[in-house]
C-alpha cells in the first residue's frame, strides 16, 4: 500500500486574511466580473446597476455608451443581476443592494490592484530590464577594472553616482507606469 499525499488547498478565508488566492482567481476568471472592478474603481462608489451594465455593453461591442441598444444592456444587466455581481458580494469584493440596485467597492477589493495591473505586449518585463541595467553597470565597471581605455579614466566615484543615478531614475520611471498601468 503506497502512501497517499494530502494537499490542503488554500480555499478557506478568515476575516484575519480576507478572501483566499483561489477565492480571487474565481472572482476575476469572469471578464464582465473583472469590468465591473474596473468601472468602480474609475467611477466611485455608489454605482447603479444600470450604468454599470450600460458602459459594459459598450465596451463588449466596442460602442460608445449613446449607441448601447436596450437589447445589449438589458443582456448585460441580467446577468450582472443574476451571477456576476452576487459572485463579487460572495467574495467580499463589491457591497451589493441588489433592491437598490447599487453597488459599491469594498475594503477587500483593494486585494485585487496587484491582479489587475495591465502590461502592454510591447512592454518588456521590468525584471528583465534590472537584470539588463546590472548586467551594462557590471560590464561597465569590469571595463573601468581592468584599465580599458576610455573607461579606466573615470574615477571610481563617478560611476557609483552614476549606477545610483541610473537605477534611482528606473525606479522613479517603473512606479509611474506602474500607476499608469493599474485600474482604476
Amino acid at each position: 500500500m503506497s502512501p497517499q499525499l494530502h494537499f490542503q488547498e488554500e480555499t478557506v478565508s478568515s476575516e484575519e486574511n480576507g478572501p483566499s488566492r483561489d477565492e480571487v482567481f474565481t472572482a476575476l476568471s469572469n471578464r464582465r466580473r473583472r469590468n465591473v472592478i474596473t468601472y468602480l474603481k474609475e467611477h466611485g462608489d455608489d454605482a447603479r446597476v444600470r450604468d454599470i451594465a450600460e458602459q459594459l455593453a459598450a465596451w463588449e461591442n466596442d460602442l460608445d455608451v449613446n449607441e448601447v441598444t436596450y437589447k445589449q444592456r438589458k443582456r448585460v444587466y441580467t446577468a450582472l443581476h443574476q451571477s456576476h455581481l452576487p459572485k463579487l458580494a460572495a467574495s467580499g469584493f463589491i457591497d451589493y443592494e441588489s433592491d437598490r440596485g447599487i453597488v459599491s467597492l469594498t475594503e477587500e477589493s483593494r486585494r485585487l490592484d496587484v491582479y489587475l495591473e495591465v502590461v502592454s505586449e510591447n512592454e518588456i518585463l521590468w525584471s528583465e530590464y534590472y537584470v539588463g541595467l546590472a548586467v551594462v553597470c557590471g560590464l561597465l565597471g569590469g571595463a573601468a577594472a581592468i584599465g580599458t581605455v576610455p573607461f579606466a579614466s573615470v574615477s571610481g566615484y563617478a560611476y557609483s553616482v552614476l549606477f545610483a543615478a541610473l537605477f534611482g531614475v528606473s525606479g522613479l520611471i517603473h512606479r509611474t507606469v506602474t500607476r499608469r498601468n493599474r485600474i482604476g
